[in-house]
């Protein structure tokens, strides 16, 4: 069972799509809407590089510049026409300071997954779900113009042809049926059979947040969303992990396990989960009991795992550097004082 410790960065929590079940995005008027600026990014590096976290993980909202004028004048003042232009220099930020990005921007063009390839050692994007259905009329994409599955996949497609090590995942219990599901699926698993690059797929469980059009949703029979996880694992490639959110399946990681679930994710010892804030990280301690309950070891990877590091030609050799200092031989987190 594996995990990385990271550091998140969310980077600007405006974003184009309005996902019926988000919580993270705001609008311009809020209160608490914020584009964090380079000083800001680096102080959080800074703690990261302290508390010994390998990853720097920048999630934040897709292309707000294309929404929101404000921002778009925001970041010309900074000097970048696109928040993709500013993210490049502060992952190069983080590889100054010996940390590892992976970056989850959104939908890209190829040329933006191309030019990131250079300064992260992975990156990722939910697929979510490879239905139309559910960006229609009522549906929790209605109004997200990223989440088209077109879209998603060609950018999980276009860094399998640029070789990035890749994250994509489902979330499960926002009105999708078992037959969308085997769908989405299938569709990894064909894009990880032309390419190789898909390290982990993630198996996340909606959770309603309130002040959402989709707070008053359930969230998915745990019965269901187990057996969901078991239906990934004999879909997808072995050599695909099948990572499930250990903060929002709390008490649950063991029977997770029991399913086919091998990874834990990246988990945090100094920021919160911005995407889900009311759920916090256990503890590496805690997470440690509850694996060597099921007979399993806990080990603490990078954000980019050990066969890409062998492979080479994933990586940069920029970040393939800083991969070197942090890694051991095997190719997973080398052990720090």
């Amino acid at each position: 069972m594996t995990f990385s410790k990271n550091v998140f960065i969310p980077l600007v929590n405006l974003c184009r799509n309005k996902c019926a079940y988000c919580g993270f995005r705001k609008e311009p008027w809020d209160s608490d809407a914020r584009l964090l600026r380079p000083e800001e990014v680096k102080s959080i590096l800074l703690q990261g590089k302290k508390a010994c976290c390998s990853e720097a993980l920048f999630t934040f909202g897709e292309k707000p510049e294309e929404a929101y004028p404000s921002i778009r004048q925001e970041l010309q003042r900074m000097g970048y026409s696109s928040i993709v232009e500013y993210l490049y220099d502060m992952c190069l930020e983080a590889l100054k300071l010996g940390l590892l990005p992976h970056s989850n921007p959104g939908v890209l063009t190829e040329e933006e997954v191309k030019a990131l390839k250079e300064v992260n050692a992975s990156m990722g994007l939910m697929l979510e779900n490879a239905s139309k259905r559910l960006c229609g009329a009522g549906g929790p994409h209605e109004h997200s113009p990223g989440k088209q599955p077109k879209l998603r996949l060609k950018t999980i497609d276009y860094a399998g042809k640029w070789k990035v090590p890749f994250t994509t995942g489902l979330l499960i219990g926002i009105g999708e049926t078992i037959g969308e599901v085997i769908a989405s699926l299938k569709a990894i698993r064909s894009l990880h059979k032309k390419y190789g690059h898909i390290q982990e797929v993630i198996i996340q469980n909606f959770i309603p947040k309130k002040d959402t059009p989709m707070s008053f949703h359930p969230p998915p029979d745990f019965n269901y969303f187990s057996k969901i996880v078991a239906l990934a694992r004999v879909t997808l490639q072995e050599d695909i992990s099948l990572q499930i959110p250990p903060n929002l399946n709390p008490g649950k990681i063991t029977s997770l396990i029991k399913m086919g679930a091998n990874d834990l994710g990246g988990i945090s010892p100094i920021t919160p989960d911005y995407i889900n804030p009311s759920n916090p990280w256990p503890s590496i301690e805690t997470i440690e009991k509850m694996v060597a309950s099921v007979g399993a070891t806990l080990r603490e990877r990078l954000p980019v795992y050990p066969k890409y590091i062998k492979k080479g030609c994933f990586l940069s050799d920029t970040v393939a550097e800083v991969v070197a200092s942090l890694s051991d031989k095997e190719g997973f987190r080398r052990r720090y004082p």
